[in-house]
C-alpha cells in the first residue's frame, strides 16, 4: 500500500498547506471541496476590502475572500499563478484566493501546538494552532473566523 493510500492512524489529521501573503497556512483536508485556477470574479459594491467578489460554481454563487487581505498581510495581486481553494464551513461554501497550494500534510494531533497568546483577539479567533516544520511555522486556520464579520475579527 502506497503512503497516499494508507488510512490515517488514530490521532492524526490531514491538512492542505498553502501560501498567502507570503505566509504558510493550512486547512483540514475534509473542509476543502476543490482547488481551482484563478478566474475573474464579479465584484460587489460596498463589499469589504478582503471580499474580492463572487464566482459562479456550477450554478451556486459563492463569495471569494482574499485571505492575505483578510489577515492583514495586504492585498493579493490576482494573477493566473494564484489558485482559489473552494472550502465548506457548515452549510456555506466559500472560495479563498491564495498564492499557491503546497502539499498534503499528515501530522499527529500532538504536533499541533496552541496558538501563542499574542494579546490579539483576531489571532486567537482565526488561528486555531501552529504546526512547526523544519524552518517554518504553518498556521491552522479556523475557517469560521474567515467568514466572520470583520468587526468581530478587528477587536
Amino acid at each position: 500500500m502506497s503512503p497516499e493510500q494508507e488510512p490515517l492512524k488514530s490521532g492524526q489529521k490531514e491538512f492542505v498547506t498553502f501560501t498567502s501573503g507570503d505566509q504558510s497556512f493550512c486547512l483540514e483536508i475534509m473542509q476543502i471541496k476543490e482547488i481551482r485556477r484563478w478566474a475573474q470574479v464579479t465584484a460587489l459594491p460596498h463589499a469589504p476590502e478582503d471580499v474580492m467578489g463572487v464566482m459562479n460554481l456550477r450554478g451556486s454563487v459563492i463569495p471569494i475572500y482574499d485571505l492575505a487581505a483578510r489577515f492583514g498581510f495586504g492585498k493579493t495581486e490576482a494573477n493566473e499563478r494564484n489558485v482559489v481553494i473552494i472550502a465548506t464551513v457548515g452549510d456555506q461554501t466559500i472560495g479563498l484566493l491564495v498564492q499557491s497550494v503546497s502539499e498534503i500534510l499528515t501530522v499527529p494531533l500532538d504536533a499541533i501546538q496552541e496558538t501563542p497568546d499574542v494579546k490579539s483577539e483576531a489571532t486567537r479567533q482565526s488561528i486555531i494552532g501552529v504546526i512547526s516544520r523544519e524552518d517554518d511555522m504553518t498556521r491552522v486556520i479556523d475557517l469560521k473566523a474567515v467568514i466572520a464579520p470583520v468587526e468581530r475579527l478587528a477587536s
